[in-house]
């Protein structure tokens, strides 16, 4: 037989030798069964949280069982696989319908065995309520720490651990603290969060991530707490247990949530202030101030832009967006600084109207409008003959209904009407009705494919009114087309889009070229850079 061993180690109180240690007991077991090894996969250093598809080993394991390249999967337990009951169930379903056997050295669990339902659904309630204790304690003894004065994470930008034999304890990085104070004094003198970071970029001072400043880092969100602008260390409060992070059930990512204001653990830490009090007041002032006056950034505002976001900066690779109403450009420029990239810059209006302008060209071309009608008339056929296969057993249906309908009344005329026969009756005729009207509802619309046919060309030249009626849905549609835009700007200060058309679309069967220089062509010299 085939097998396929799986191994995995999380970072909690567990070594690189564990995963030696499970590969060496799953070695052994396939050869008392005199199983061939085929694959071995492993995950270093990932909770048994996350889903298995997410993990490179778990992902390679599930793609080696799609390809049928192993008949038994052996593990050290099932926790190995997940250490969650809904992934766990959901995983070994999908591997034991593919006739792959799972065994389970150290937990017992053999999916041939009688019981296995009970066994797994046992073992997994037990993994995950593992999961839940650790959770708990880990949970309780940060916050001890943070009761006895010690830190149960980083501060952030500007502060540093240091341990002292019985935990870690905060401390100002003066180094960085310096440029704390210089984001506070220039906000609270009048800077925008852009010439900040531009200053900051230009200065080539390293972003807490190491990499260049963006607004983001420095605004946040004040109502969350996050963004250096917002961070109350810095004015001497430390806030612990603020938020927490939770599972979305369908994604299996994590995402912050903030826990109730009761919960929060909240201390005054003077020894940890690096902003004044006096600045501190002044950047919360201008906070408030922004607020009354509508200027507060916004987060998950509404599309607006038909192309903004599906286009990327020929230079720095990042994205196109709108800067303002009348221009695109880079977001790494308008965000950064011109020391992080030069940018580019380009009229909303032309830009929609001369790349909208080429994509209609392609789709207008004889050979595409050629595939679209044969992809047409290839839908009616297939719904042709499922609609006669399905018109047959209506018919066939209909009958069986009408003899039975036949026989309850001939009982009624014979013994008269009871409880049990009138039910029948009703439910036999209810959906002897339903059927009818649905056969007599089954009809392909010929005529409606024919007249999209007709009108195939008048749409697509409307096909820029079309996508601008529903924003959302039209760049949905695009970025399933157009799969890079990318804009330049040459020595001559024009500017280029080039569209490269995803190879999984219509295109390809159309056999059109790939690769196509937009006739997007407009001078930036009165705009400027």
């Amino acid at each position: 037989m085939r097998a396929v061993i799986y191994a995995r180690y999380s970072s909690d109180r567990q070594r690189e030798t564990s995963i030696e240690d499970q590969l060496r007991v799953c070695r052994a077991l396939a050869a008392r069964h005199e199983w061939r090894i085929e694959a071995i996969h492993r995950d270093e250093e990932i909770s048994g949280s996350t889903p298995v598809g997410a993990r490179p080993g778990g992902n390679a394991l599930l793609a080696d069982a799609l390809a049928d390249r192993f008949d038994a999967l052996i593990l050290e337990g099932l926790d190995r696989l997940s250490r969650d009951l809904v992934e766990q169930e959901k995983i070994v379903r999908r591997l034991e319908h593919r006739g792959i056997r799972i065994v389970g050295v150290s937990d017992g669990y053999d999916s041939s065995a009688a019981g296995k339902k009970l066994h797994r659904g046992m073992r997994g309630l037990i993994n995950e309520i593992y999961l839940d204790d650790l959770r708990h304690k880990t949970h309780r003894g940060q916050s001890g720490q943070v009761s006895r004065g010690y830190s149960a994470g980083g501060g952030g930008y500007g502060y540093k651990s240091e341990h002292d034999g019985r935990g870690y304890r905060m401390a100002i990085n003066e180094e960085q603290a310096e440029w704390v104070r210089f984001i506070f004094d220039k906000f609270a003198a009048g800077w925008s969060v852009q010439k900040i970071a531009f200053e900051l970029n230009r200065l080539r001072i390293p972003s807490p991530r190491g990499g260049t400043w963006a607004v983001s880092a420095l605004y946040g969100s004040p109502a969350k707490g996050s963004g250096i602008l917002n961070n109350e260390l810095y004015g001497g409060r430390y806030i612990w247990n603020r938020s927490q992070w939770v599972k979305d059930p369908d994604t299996g990512k994590r995402q912050r949530t903030e826990r109730p204001k009761e919960e929060w653990q909240i201390e005054e830490r003077e020894d940890l202030r690096i902003v004044d009090a006096v600045t501190w007041e002044k950047v919360r002032a201008r906070f408030k101030r922004n607020r009354i006056e509508g200027g507060t950034r916004g987060s998950g505002a509404a599309v607006r832009t038909l192309l903004g976001g599906l286009m990327t900066c020929g230079y720095c690779g990042g994205a196109i967006v709108a800067n303002n109403a009348r221009l695109y450009g880079c977001a790494a420029r308008k965000d950064r600084g011109p020391d992080v990239c030069r940018g580019v810059l380009a009229p909303r209006a032309e830009t929609d109207k001369k790349i909208i302008g080429t994509l209609r060209d392609i789709v207008l071309d004889k050979n595409f409008v050629g595939v679209v009608h044969e992809l047409l008339d290839d839908i009616v056929n297939e719904a042709e003959h499922a609609s006669a296969q399905n018109d047959k057993a209506k018919c066939s249906r209909i009958g069986e209904l009408e003899s039975e309908v036949q026989r309850i009344v001939d009982a009624i005329a014979a013994v008269g009407i009871s409880g049990a026969l009138k039910e029948r009756l009703q439910h036999a005729e209810e959906e002897l009705s339903s059927l009818r009207s649905a056969r007599a509802a089954i009809a392909i619309p010929k005529a409606e494919v024919k007249n999209f046919k007709k009108r195939y060309a008048e749409e697509v030249l409307n096909l820029q009114d079309a996508l601008s009626g529903d924003i959302v849905r039209a760049r949905a549609a695009l970025r399933d087309v157009l799969h890079t835009i990318t804009i330049t700007e040459d020595a001559e200060k024009y500017v280029w889009a080039k569209i490269k058309t995803d190879q999984r679309v219509l295109l390809k069967a159309a056999g059109l070229s790939l690769e196509v220089v937009a006739g997007a062509r407009f001078e930036l010299t009165t705009f400027g850079l």
